[in-house]
């Protein structure tokens, strides 16, 4: 601690990342990448974009991203005023917290979710209100009914993979006219229905999703809302006022050149929904409880197993998975989608420690 910090600076909390191993060739199964590679059009958008030289980095970006923000809207059927885009969807996230949901009553999201959430809440001092998900860690839309500043729902939610079908996000929006309701569709395009189709309906709908898994654009930090223009105006003076350049040249070209790869990322996501179907068969085999995932991971316990010591073991066998010290689901593993060979070493491994603790 140093005397010159600001007096929020001693009260935050920041977020965790997962870990990132610097080994050669580790089985990566803890931050929700994807195993595949992005289009191969995105690279060849990037040297088009540069060219023989490096020239074109000298000159700002678009600032206002609008090529991208019209490939994202003729994507998804909107019109191009309804799309703001961002350094990932979590520098989104950290506009619609300052610019939408600043207000008197506190916000609402679930106890178990996207552990960025209350992360924000207090670097932008808002008062929340955590509404615990059930015991079988689906969420209840009907427990959203009482006086709030706004909702933030991860559909499919994260770290559990639960999705919420669209009728009972309707019900949610229904019972909450008068609140801004977010819908963190991170991972929507592995099995779960988007709220992007609802935006002209709800004006209180805004949808965040992300480049970073369906698309394989991790590295890349490409977010993106969609909602209502009101919305979206808020999102852009908060940018604005903030950092007018936030995605730069390459960032724009390349998620371009990736949304437009529609085969590509149908192939890929896919073979990631294969995988999981596979994996969650394969450790419910060996004992594990593994709850319905919509994302491109599974959630997973042992009735007979420290979670804490199989992630501790794995780790020693170079195979990272996500284990969360926290409270109701401190024996759950949050374990990515990899390559079929990631998945089957990390099956290997496990049937090996259950022969050894036998």
């Amino acid at each position: 601690m140093s005397r010159f910090w600001s007096d929020i600076v001693h009260r935050l909390i920041p977020y965790t990342p997962g870990e990132q191993p610097v080994l050669a060739h580790p089985v990566k199964l803890n931050t929700n990448e994807n195993p595949y590679g992005p289009s191969p059009r995105v690279l060849e958008a990037i040297k088009a974009e540069l060219g023989d030289h490096a020239d074109a980095l000298r000159r700002y970006p678009d600032p206002t991203a609008r090529t991208l923000c019209e490939t994202i809207a003729r994507h998804l059927g909107v019109r191009a005023g309804q799309v703001f885009v961002g350094n990932g969807s979590d520098e989104v996230l950290a506009h619609v917290f300052q610019g939408l949901l600043r207000h008197a009553h506190p916000i609402l999201f679930a106890d178990i979710t996207y552990s960025f959430y209350p992360t924000y809440a207090r670097l932008f001092e808002i008062d929340y209100r955590l509404i615990p998900l059930e015991a079988d860690f689906s969420l209840d839309v009907d427990a959203y009914r009482q006086p709030n500043g706004g909702i933030l729902i991860a559909n499919p939610n994260a770290p559990t993979g639960r999705a919420l079908s669209l009728k009972s996000l309707e019900r949610l929006l229904d019972a909450n006219p008068d609140s801004v309701v977010v819908i963190d569709e991170a991972y929507v395009d592995f099995g779960a229905e988007s709220a992007v189709g609802l935006i002209d309906r709800y004006p209180q709908l805004l949808v965040v999703q992300t480049l970073s898994k369906s698309r394989s654009l991790a590295g890349m930090r490409v977010g993106y809302a969609i909602g209502h223009r009101d919305l979206i105006d808020a999102l852009t003076r908060v940018k604005d006022s903030f950092n007018s350049y936030p995605l730069d040249r390459l960032a724009q070209v390349g998620a371009i050149a990736a949304i437009e790869d529609v085969a590509w990322f149908d192939k890929t996501r896919q073979a990631v929904m294969a995988s999981r179907e596979t994996l969650s068969a394969q450790l419910e085999a060996l004992g594990f409880r593994v709850l319905p995932s919509a994302a491109n991971f599974v959630f997973a316990t042992h009735p007979d197993e420290d979670a804490g010591a199989i992630a501790a073991a794995l780790r020693e066998r170079e195979i990272f998975v996500r284990h969360f010290r926290l409270p109701r689901i401190e024996q759950f593993l949050r374990i990515s989608i990899g390559t079929d060979a990631e998945c089957a070493a990390l099956v290997t491994a496990l049937k090996e420690r259950a022969r050894v603790t036998e």
